[in-house]
C-alpha cells in the first residue's frame, strides 16, 4: 500500500506546488526540450531544479505536520482538494511511507547539488578554457602598444607612427603547482618574422621554493621586473640599456630557482642563462649568472605607512667573446633621437651591479634604480682597431639611475607591478572586484629623471715593447653623459584600454661625437595601450 500512498502524496505536492518539475519542464523553449538527455544542463537550469526541490521539500513537510494533527482528531490524512470517494479509500501515509519519499526527494537535491563544473567562460580578467576536472587551464592572452612620435632639434628624427609591440599567447596551469605561458611578437614580421617571447613553466611545489625554467626575462632590474603592460611611461628609462640581455628584450633561454619568505616580506632569485638574447645559444663555455634579493620589512605589519617600502639588489655576472663579434652596450636613447656613448669590441668578463627601492602609499607610488656594469677588453689582439697584439685594454664601464614618482588622482591604489582597478570606467567592463558606474576613468599624473654615462678609460701604448708588442696606439679617455627629463599624463578608460601621454627633454650634455655641442632635444609622445 505504500506506492499509492506515495503516489497520491505527490499528486498533492505538485497540485499545491506551481513551480513543480512538470511544471518546469512545459516552460521550457522547444530547444530546450530537444537536448539531447547526455548534455550537461545550464547553470540556470541546474539553479531552478533546485528552487523547485527546496520547495517541494518544504511542501512535504507542511503535509507531514498537517497529517500528524489530523491523525490527532480523524486518525486519516485526507486530500482537501480530490473527491471525497478518492480521499475515503486512500490509505493513510505511515512514517515509513514519508522516509522512503524523503529518501527520493534528497537524491534529487545531491544530483541538482552536482552542478557540471565551468569549463569555459571570462573570470573577469582573462577569457578562459578549463578541465572539466579544473586541473588545467589556458588562457589567450595578448596586449598592443602602438604610438605617435613628434621630435625637435638639431638634427632629430622624423616623426612616425609605430608599433612598439603587438603580443599573443596563451597562459595558464597544470594544477596549482605548474604554470606555464607561451608569447610571441608579432610587430616586427618585416625583419625577423613572428618570434618566441616568453616560453617557459613555473613549477612551485612551496611558496619558498620553485623552479622556473625556459626563455623569459633574466631577474636582475627592478624596472624591468614590471610587466610590460604595466610601465607607467612609454618606454622604460634610459638605464635599461645597462641591463643584462638589453638587445633581446630583457630575455634569455635559461633557468632558475627562486620563493617567497616570511609571507612575501623576502623574495629571492639565483639563475643560470645564456645571457646572449631571445632564442639564441651561448658563445662561452661560462653561462650568464643572476641573483636578486628584495625586503619588504614591513609588508605583513598593521603600518599603512610603511607596508609599501621594499628595496633590494642584484648582481649578474657572464662572459663575452670577441671573436663572436660582441660590443659594449648601446648608447642609443629609447626615443632613438641619438646615440651618445659608441660600443666597442670587448672580450672578458661583464659585471653588473645593481640596487633599487619602491615606495607605494595609497594612489603614490615612488620608485628609484642605479645600475653599474663593467664590460672587460682582455686579450683583444687583432680584433682591435690599431692592431695593438693581444694586449689588454682597460674595460667600458656604464653607469646610471632612474628616479620616478606618480599619483591617481582619481583616488585608485597604486599596484607594485599591475594596472590600477579602475572605479569609474569611461566604457566597460567594471574592473576585476569594481562596481562604480561609469565616469571619467582613471586619471595618473608622472614624472622621471634618469642620467647614463658611459666611460671608455686612456690607454697608451707608444713604444713597441712587451706592453705594446706590435703597433703603437693611443686610446684617449672618453666620458660621455646624457640625461632625460620625463613627465606625462596616463589615462586609463578601464582596466584593459589606456591612453599615455609622454613629454621627453633629452640632454645631450658629453656627445661623443667631436664638433657636436651640448644640446637638448624635445620629444612628444602618445600612446594607446589593449590588453586581454
Amino acid at each position: 500500500m505504500r506506492w499509492p500512498t506515495r503516489l497520491l502524496v505527490l499528486l498533492v505536492v505538485f497540485s499545491f506546488t506551481p513551480g513543480a518539475l512538470v511544471h518546469a519542464q512545459s516552460d521550457q523553449s522547444a530547444a530546450d526540450r530537444t537536448k539531447p538527455a547526455s548534455q550537461a544542463a545550464t547553470k540556470d537550469e541546474v539553479e531552478q531544479l533546485r528552487r523547485e526541490v527546496a520547495e517541494l521539500k518544504a511542501t512535504i513537510q507542511r503535509m507531514v505536520q498537517t497529517s500528524q494533527q489530523q491523525s490527532v482528531g480523524s486518525g486519516r490524512l485526507v486530500q482537501a482538494t480530490a473527491p471525497r470517494s478518492e480521499a475515503a479509500s486512500a490509505p493513510e501515509p505511515t512514517a515509513a511511507d514519508l522516509d522512503v519519499l524523503q529518501k527520493e526527494i534528497d537524491v534529487l537535491q545531491k544530483k541538482a547539488a552536482d552542478a557540471p563544473p565551468v569549463t569555459s567562460g571570462w573570470n573577469g580578467e582573462h577569457f578562459f578554457l578549463k578541465s572539466p576536472d579544473g586541473q588545467f587551464t589556458l588562457m589567450p592572452v595578448g596586449y598592443l602598444n602602438a604610438q605617435y612620435q613628434f621630435n625637435q632639434g638639431d638634427g632629430a628624427p622624423p616623426d612616425t607612427f609605430a608599433i612598439r609591440r603587438a603580443r599573443f599567447g596563451v597562459q595558464g596551469n597544470y594544477g596549482s603547482q605548474l604554470d606555464y605561458a607561451f608569447l610571441f611578437e608579432t610587430a616586427n614580421t618585416a625583419s625577423s618574422g613572428i618570434t618566441v617571447r616568453d616560453a617557459y613553466i613555473d613549477f612551485k611545489p612551496w611558496n619558498a621554493f620553485k623552479i622556473q625554467a625556459g626563455q623569459y626575462k633574466v631577474p636582475f632590474s627592478q624596472e624591468v621586473g614590471t610587466g610590460d603592460t604595466n610601465v607607467e611611461f612609454i618606454e622604460r628609462s634610459i638605464v635599461a640599456v645597462l641591463y643584462p640581455d638589453a638587445g633581446g628584450t630583457f630575455r634569455a633561454p635559461g633557468v632558475d630557482i627562486h620563493g617567497d619568505l616570511y609571507k612575501g616580506a623576502i623574495q629571492y632569485w639565483g639563475g643560470i642563462f645564456n645571457g646572449k638574447g631571445l632564442v639564441t645559444n651561448n658563445t662561452t663555455n661560462e653561462p650568464e649568472v643572476v641573483a636578486r634579493l628584495r625586503i619588504a620589512p614591513w609588508k605583513n605589519s598593521s603600518s599603512s605607512l610603511l607596508k609599501g617600502f621594499a628595496i633590494g639588489g642584484s648582481v649578474n655576472h657572464s662572459r663575452s667573446r670577441g671573436l663572436s663579434n660582441e660590443l659594449s652596450f648601446s648608447g642609443a636613447m629609447n626615443d632613438s633621437l641619438y646615440n651618445f656613448f659608441p660600443q666597442f669590441r670587448i672580450n672578458g668578463g661583464i659585471e653588473r651591479y645593481n640596487g633599487f627601492f619602491q615606495y607605494l602609499n595609497g594612489p603614490l607610488g615612488v620608485r628609484g634604480e642605479y645600475t653599474q656594469a663593467l664590460f672587460k677588453r682582455d686579450n683583444l689582439g687583432s680584433l682591435q682597431l690599431g692592431g695593438i697584439g693581444f694586449q689588454s685594454l682597460p674595460g667600458i664601464v656604464g653607469k646610471g639611475a632612474y628616479a620616478q614618482a606618480s599619483y591617481l588622482l582619481t583616488g585608485e591604489k597604486e599596484p607594485e607591478n599591475a594596472i590600477p582597478r579602475v572605479k569609474h570606467p569611461v566604457i566597460g567592463p567594471n574592473s576585476p572586484g569594481e562596481t562604480g558606474g561609469p565616469g571619467w576613468g582613471a586619471w595618473q599624473v608622472k614624472f622621471r629623471y634618469s642620467w647614463l654615462q658611459g666611460v671608455a678609460p686612456q690607454f697608451n701604448c707608444t713604444v713597441p715593447v712587451d706592453t705594446c708588442p706590435i703597433t703603437p696606439a693611443i686610446f684617449p679617455r672618453q666620458s660621455d653623459h646624457t640625461n632625460q627629463i620625463s613627465a606625462g599624463v596616463n589615462w586609463y578608460l578601464n582596466y584593459w584600454v589606456l591612453l599615455k601621454f609622454d613629454f621627453n627633454v633629452d640632454q645631450l650634455v658629453n656627445p661623443s661625437v667631436q664638433g657636436i655641442l651640448p644640446r637638448n632635444y624635445f620629444v612628444a609622445l602618445q600612446g594607446v595601450q589593449f590588453r586581454f
